[in-house]
């Protein structure tokens, strides 16, 4: 499956790894449990594991920009970790679609990004 989630810490962490392509189906069941999450926790911090992340397919790259733009003051801290130097680049072009803090990890520092997502 190229995207899992799950939530952590009470619900205040939100916890996604990318791989592969995505799709629409993919948004389709990202999507209304982003919103569940939002709806009982209020602002989340958010932990993307794009390392193995390859892009988007039949059009999804849009239901991207509509869930970013959807999202844009729902997430607190958004701590992106990648292994490559376009994930890095990737993660500066995101920052104007969200309120956010934004870090990029390095995969190596993926335990740094979950410490940073979890200070006050």
């Amino acid at each position: 499956m190229p995207i899992e989630f799950k939530e952590e810490s009470g619900g205040k962490l939100f916890l996604m790894r990318c791989e592969g392509k995505l799709a629409k189906t993919d948004y389709d069941r990202l999507v209304p449990e982003f919103d569940r999450q939002t709806a009982l926790n209020g602002k989340l911090r958010v932990l993307i594991d794009i390392t193995g992340f390859l892009g988007w397919k039949d059009g999804s790259l849009w239901d991207e920009i509509k869930f970013d733009v959807r999202h844009f003051s729902d997430v607190e801290r958004l701590a992106v970790v990648g292994d490559t130097p376009w994930e890095k680049l990737l993660t500066a072009f995101c920052q104007p679609f969200t309120l956010a803090e934004v870090r990029y990890f390095a995969d190596v520092d993926a335990a740094e990004a979950r410490q940073w997502l979890l200070q006050a």
